[in-house]
């Protein structure tokens, strides 16, 4: 269907740039979350009205992985991304002017909707990167991305509490828009690809994933894995409001910042794959992550116990999504998009039902309820992968 441009050979440089463009574009999707209070008094709306906010923006998120990144496996993506990111330009510029809440709801939904561009870039990375490289490239981007989000959701709050949140929105255009001019610039041109109709090509994004039995596997791993991800920290927000922390949310969001560890886990364990150990390490980034949410199982009481086992779960939930990933990635060359729009997806609807699911094991058993569903997740994880073992380490990188 496609033309490979596996094999040229991606430099340093060029993989870091991908790495903070990729965080900048996830990164939008998270701007207004600390900002809702602020949008809501100055739009006069309800508090309630202005979390839709966030919904609409992970609403167009959603449709643009399912609509947009197949496109990367059809179009030059060293064209298709720009594209993407002067749409997340627009989308920018008109929140920060937005005069309306029915304004800046429909400009948050197309910031959702061209916040996929990260998503494109992983696949291209891919493409571009050699096999021996691989894997550290997709790392790096990856932990870019996680930083991103990170980032974003600290840096609102201070730029907003300083000069409005409106500015928030100002200050991500000029970001982008420098981002979106350096990858153009940067990125290597592509050969054009074989024509293939839009119907045919969204189709294809299931059965390409129907044809390759490990790809199944592997996101039935990263799903569970992604879902233990979204348990945790959502319940961890009831954990640490409640006796005896009482935490506020500027404190809950300080606690969150552990995670950095496991973007930068996500960095260095890619390496891991282009060695040829990725398969065996995914076994071990998964039994890490057993180990941290059973600390804080141990001692939900004891904010170190919760911080080194929320230490301890983001360095072995980051790095086994990350050698998935990779190895997904490393199925066909020629539908890396759609294996990625697959993996996307397929983590989205893992963390929305594990989210809902913490706010009702929270309510049925508090922490030992959440901690104890997330281990028998993990679990279930760990059993698909030794069962699959022999087969996802057969396939070539």
């Amino acid at each position: 269907m496609t033309q490979s441009t596996t094999g040229q050979g991606l430099s340093s440089g060029l993989t870091w740039l991908f790495a903070i463009a990729g965080g900048a574009a996830v990164g939008n999707l998270y701007w207004a979350q600390p900002l809702l209070v602020q949008m809501a008094t100055d739009l006069g709306v309800a508090p309630a009205t202005a979390g839709l906010l966030v919904t609409v923006t992970q609403i167009g998120y959603a449709l643009g992985i399912l609509l947009v990144v197949p496109l990367g496996d059809a179009l030059r993506r060293d064209r298709l991304i720009p594209a993407v990111m002067a749409s997340s330009v627009v989308g920018l510029l008109a929140a920060a002017f937005a005069p309306g809440f029915a304004m800046l709801a429909l400009a948050l939904g197309l910031v959702g909707f061209s916040s996929v561009a990260g998503q494109l870039i992983i696949p291209l990375a891919g493409d571009l990167a050699t096999a021996a490289q691989r894997g550290r490239a997709v790392g790096t981007i990856v932990s870019g991305v996680l930083i991103g989000v990170l980032i974003s959701r600290t840096a609102s709050g201070l730029i907003a509490s300083v000069w409005g949140w409106r500015a928030v929105y100002g200050v991500a255009v000029v970001i982008t828009l420098t981002l979106l001019l350096l990858i153009a610039r940067a990125t290597p041109r592509l050969p054009i690809r074989a024509a293939v109709s839009y119907p045919q090509l969204i189709a294809s994004v299931f059965t390409t994933t129907a044809r390759i039995p490990a790809a199944r596997w592997l996101l039935l791993i990263a799903g569970f894995t992604f879902g233990v991800f979204n348990l945790f920290w959502t319940a961890a927000t009831f954990l640490l409001s409640s006796a005896p922390y009482g935490y506020s949310t500027a404190q809950i969001g300080l606690v969150s910042l552990v995670g950095i560890a496991g973007a930068v886990a996500a960095q260095r364990v890619g390496i891991l794959e282009d060695r040829g150990h990725g398969t065996a390490a995914m076994g071990v980034f998964g039994l890490v992550a057993v180990v941290g949410l059973a600390i804080t199982l141990v001692g939900p009481t004891s904010i170190w116990s919760v911080l080194v086992g929320a230490l301890i779960l983001n360095v072995g939930i980051q790095g086994a999504g990350v050698l998935t990933q990779t190895r997904l990635l490393s199925l066909s060359a020629d539908a890396r998009s759609r294996l990625n729009t697959a993996l996307v997806t397929s983590n989205f609807l893992f963390g929305a039902t594990f989210s809902a699911l913490a706010t009702w094991l929270w309510a049925l058993g508090g922490w030992p309820a959440v901690a104890s569903f997330g281990l028998a997740a993990l679990g279930l994880g760990l059993l698909t992968w030794t069962a699959t073992r022999a087969r996802l380490n057969a396939v070539p990188s």
